[in-house]
């Protein structure tokens, strides 16, 4: 027999009729990586005694459209005029360069990256990462490092390489697309190879997907060979699409459809297909009359498809999806992502909420059990997997603990509700994947982190710098970031 923990806690979020419970002064019981029980009064042998004490124990968070990377927000969600455009690939950039980063300093972007996910109780993740610092995109290697460091740490994981056959760029005036189908082609295949090699590894916790980029940075051909390769492979496919309006004129230019249509006529939407942001459908605000009418979130619904929701950087990029419910009256999924550092996803449900809110004009909207779902059960169901997302005998023994005494949270209504509205992720003090303690006292405790800060920093810095040198006017940090405030 395997060690048996119990964990008690002023309220454990169990599971019961296909859906959450709350059991105040409740229990969970583990041994090793699987729960045996959530309730009371557990009666069976118990070697580790951990008394949370008024805190919150929760099911981990499932991010799938989490960010393995710094985040770029910080530096490019406010340029304009050509300054933005200075952040696209140079003509000359495009035509001559490099990697910006060693395969030492692109390790630690990701064991950085992954140990601040998990930090913020997200036990599940399917990554992204940016493309601007590579030589074209992801490739093997990059997602087998990856795999590495997920591996070290403790996290689950859906993981495979980008790829693409369009690359933007600038000529100094416009956004453009520089397209090479056969560099896709080859990202398409090292991305297969490694959802044979990868799938179910790591003891269960990495398994594989295909993922490749934005839309409009396909050709039709390798969208179709995704689709007919992840039916193969029986893997999840995630595409962003419908998530700007350049991307938006592409498609209908290249195609006569609006994206989400398209998708629908080349067979690409089923279950499994994962729609992050999916905001640039007729009758948003911001949706203009030219590009037609029709119902895109309907198209989705019959297909099954799950459409990803991340607040964080929509917000950041002056975008948004305007009603969360109305996604959902429709039949669609919606599932919560960070893809944002930090990956803060209690951030993301208040941020929802209030994004809602506001663009809707109706109080009760996104309600705070909704969109705890959409970051537990909801992402669970979309792949397939009983055993995520819930705190019931049988399931993944993965959970955090999130403290209740803080003095910024003030007294607790309702778990769910204090949880979204008054809570943080810097709240969480305890993380177990699997079974496995990954934090502890707010502490990650399966790997060495004690640099990571000053890496962090120091890696920024250089990508930040990186710009100078892809800029088509060859601008120094400062003047293509300059500061928010004069330096003295």
């Amino acid at each position: 027999m395997g060690q048996t923990t119990r964990v008690r806690a002023a309220f454990v979020i169990g599971y019961e009729n296909g859906d959450h419970c709350i059991w105040p002064r409740g229990e969970l019981v583990h041994e090793d990586g699987l729960i045996v029980f959530v309730g009371r009064g557990y009666a069976g042998r118990v070697d580790v005694e951990i008394d949370a004490g008024n805190a919150i124990v929760s099911p981990g968070f499932i991010d799938l459209n989490a960010l393995a990377d710094v985040d770029h927000a910080i530096f490019d969600s406010w340029p304009t005029g050509d300054r933005r455009t200075g952040l696209a690939w140079s003509e000359e950039y495009l035509a001559d360069h490099g990697p910006v980063f060693t395969e030492e300093e692109e390790l630690f972007r990701r064991q950085f990256a992954v140990s601040q996910l998990v930090r913020n109780g997200i036990t599940t993740i399917m990554p992204i990462a940016a493309e601007t610092y590579k030589p074209w995109c992801e490739d093997y290697a990059d997602m087998a490092q990856l795999a590495s460091a997920v591996t070290d740490l403790g996290l689950r994981a859906y993981l495979g390489p980008s790829y693409r056959t369009h690359v933007p760029y600038t000529d100094g005036t416009a956004s453009l697309l520089h397209e090479d189908e056969d560099r896709g082609l080859d990202g398409l295949a090292q991305a297969i190879r490694f959802c044979r090699d990868y799938e179910d590894t790591a003891g269960g916790l990495v398994r594989t997907a295909l993922l490749p980029a934005r839309i409009e940075t396909q050709t039709e051909l390798t969208l179709k060979m995704t689709r007919e390769a992840a039916d193969e492979l029986g893997v999840p496919v995630r595409l962003h699409a419908a998530q700007g309006l350049f991307e938006v004129g592409e498609i209908v230019a290249r195609t006569g459809l609006r994206p989400i249509p398209y998708l629908e006529s080349i067979g690409f939407l089923k279950e499994k297909t994962f729609i992050p942001h999916a905001w640039t459908v007729p009758g948003h605000r911001h949706m203009p009359e030219r590009y037609g009418q029709g119902d895109d979130v309907r198209i989705l619904a019959e297909h099954g498809a799950t459409v990803i929701f991340c607040p964080i950087p929509t917000a950041h990029y002056g975008v948004c999806m305007e009603d969360f419910d109305a996604y959902r009256a429709k039949g669609v999924r919606v599932v919560l992502g960070t893809d944002s550092a930090p990956p803060n996803m209690i951030r993301a449900m208040d941020l929802a909420m209030g994004m809602t809110k506001a663009s809707t004009g109706d109080r009760t909207s996104a309600r705070a059990e909704d969109l705890y779902r959409a970051a537990t059960l909801d992402p669970a169901n979309a792949l397939g997997r009983d055993d995520l997302g819930r705190l019931a005998a049988g399931a993944q023994a993965d959970y955090f603990v999130l403290d209740l005494d803080g003095t910024h949270i003030g007294p607790h209504g309702d778990p769910i509700r204090t949880l979204v509205m008054n809570c943080d992720g810097r709240d969480i003090t305890r993380v177990v994947v699997a079974g496995r303690t990954v934090v502890e006292d707010k502490r990650i405790v399966t790997v060495d982190t004690g640099s990571y800060a000053e890496r962090a920093q120091r890696f920024l810095e250089k990508y930040m710098a990186s710009f100078s040198v892809s800029d088509f006017k060859k601008r120094p940090t400062q003047e293509l970031f300059p500061s928010s405030f004069p330096l003295r």
